[in-house]
């Protein structure tokens, strides 16, 4: 399964960790995902659509 958002379809983001000697690795900054029943359904949701689901229902 991929680390995506199932509500909104955002990934992960490339950054760039430096090293004492400045030498630069690719790493990726994964999303905050959680599991959350949306209409009868479990999904994959990240933190920001968690909270924009509440503001709707409200």
């Amino acid at each position: 399964m991929a680390r995506t958002c199932d509500k909104c379809g955002r990934g992960y983001y490339k950054a760039l960790s430096r090293s004492h000697s400045n030498i630069k690795t690719i790493k990726r900054q994964h999303l905050n995902l959680q599991s959350k029943v949306v209409e009868g359904k479990r999904l994959r949701v990240c933190t920001s659509c968690i909270k924009t689901l509440a503001k709707v229902a409200a």
